[in-house]
């Protein structure tokens, strides 16, 4: 019975190759509209872009280097540019998240890291301000500095936005509107 199967499948798979192989390109098809897919693809004309996937989740901090939330999306306009982007502000996990929208200029994405110069030991583990990078001391024993992180040219380290989370907290929640 499986024999049979396996029979008629491959008869119907080389009836639909040999459709697929008897098929020419059309007279009509133009050679530029057929060259423009190779060119669009072309990496070199989008270098020093972000993508907008490395965005979404990206930490979000103030002036004194605290945590206010991460960035849960972008709002773009008809055309595509982005108008807006979607904090989420507190919570544990996505739970109790308070969504605000904050217009995008306000927004500032920075490509090197936050230098802390506190003792890591002092700072809390999250929610408070970023942890140390540099050099840290244990007892007699010293370690070098850190190396220097290189940069991923598709997307920044973080974005800074002029508020404190209680600010943030007080702001109008964002809704997604189905109007």
């Amino acid at each position: 019975m499986l024999t049979k199967y396996a029979v008629v499948g491959l008869a119907a798979s080389a009836m639909l190759a040999s459709v697929a192989f008897a098929q020419s390109p059309s007279a009509t098809t133009d050679r530029a509209t057929t060259a423009a897919p190779a060119a669009a693809s072309d990496t070199s004309s989008f270098k020093g872009n972000w993508r907008s996937s490395k965005l979404v989740g990206l930490n979000v901090y103030n002036d004194s280097n605290e945590s206010l939330g991460s960035i849960n999306d972008l709002l773009a306009d008809k055309s595509g540019n982005i108008k807006g982007v979607v904090i989420g502000v507190g919570g544990f996990l996505g739970v109790g998240e308070h969504l605000v929208a904050v217009p995008f200029d306000k927004v500032k994405f920075v490509e090197e890291p936050i230098a802390y110069t506190g003792a890591s030991s002092s700072a809390p583990a999250t929610g408070g301000a970023r942890p140390s990078t540099g050099t840290t001391t244990t007892g007699a024993a010293t370690t070098a500095p850190a190396p220097a992180v290189k940069k991923n040219p598709w997307y920044p380290d973080h974005a800074m936005l002029s508020a404190t989370k209680d600010q943030l907290k007080a702001m109008p929640e964002f809704k997604y509107s189905t109007d």
